[in-house]
């Protein structure tokens, strides 16, 4: 279905770097989000890729898209939920292996590719073969870090895979391989869900998983330096919070 919408002038295309006014078609698109299945949609506690493809997937819905949400069965949604577990793995005792459902969830998508317009995966590296065969434009949005040694190797060999990176600084690790970027986009928040507060608490709080890759060495050090007590509330598997 295509209705008409306009769209207001702005940098970015045209000449004179605007677009003129006026209504443009708006096509209403059958949308895959393939996300983790670590955690529910949105996360209960942690889970900081499940609470973007949350976000992501209400805000499509609400824009008219038609979304299909592919993640545990207790995920909250306003698109359609194809769920391949009952419930988010990391919370569920009886789970052993965190393989298998990933796998099932997959082929499963690869099931209904020819159901969507276009799949957006969360799932990172798990993806990369199966969406080769899907025969739909499918897209990676890369959550996670990119400097560990032995993605390299995978990254050359799927670098024709159309990816999405979360910041620039994220892709530096991967210089020279000609990876296929379409561009960074920044993990976006529901600002209402977040108020500013005053910023009378008279401390710095750092709130993250307790690991190097997030730098709380940094807080301690900006702390340290303008003399200000510093607090942190450590989330995430106990196995994630090593420094």
């Amino acid at each position: 279905m295509e209705e008409l919408r306009s769209v207001p002038a702005g940098p970015g295309s045209g000449q004179g770097g605007a677009v003129r006014p006026g209504p443009v078609p708006f096509r209403r698109l059958r949308i895959a989000q393939v996300s983790p299945l670590y955690e529910r949609v949105p996360p209960l506690l942690y889970g900081g890729t499940e609470r973007v493809v949350a976000y992501l997937c209400d805000a499509l819905v609400r824009r008219g898209h038609h979304v299909t949400l592919f993640a545990s069965g207790d995920s909250r949604t306003l698109g359609a939920l194809c769920a391949p577990t009952d419930r988010a793995l990391r919370l569920d005792p009886a789970v052993k292996d965190q393989l298998a459902p990933h796998v099932l969830e997959l082929a499963r998508v690869g099931d209904r590719a020819h159901e969507f317009d276009v799949i957006h995966s969360h799932v990172d590296a798990l993806a990369f073969p199966f969406a080769e065969s899907w025969g739909v434009p499918t897209v990676h949005t890369l959550h996670g870090r990119l400097d560990l040694p032995y993605l390299r190797p995978l990254f050359q060999h799927f670098r024709d895979l159309p990816f999405v990176s979360i910041s620039d600084a994220q892709r530096e690790p991967l210089r020279g391989l000609n990876v296929s970027w379409l561009r960074t986009i920044y993990h976006g928040l529901v600002l209402d869900e977040y108020p500013i507060g005053r910023g009378r608490g008279g401390y710095i709080a750092f709130l993250g998983r307790l690991s190097r890759e997030k730098r709380p060495d940094l807080a301690i050090a900006a702390a340290r330096r303008v003399g200000v007590p510093l607090k942190y509330g450590p989330i995430g598997p106990p196995s994630s919070r090593g420094a």
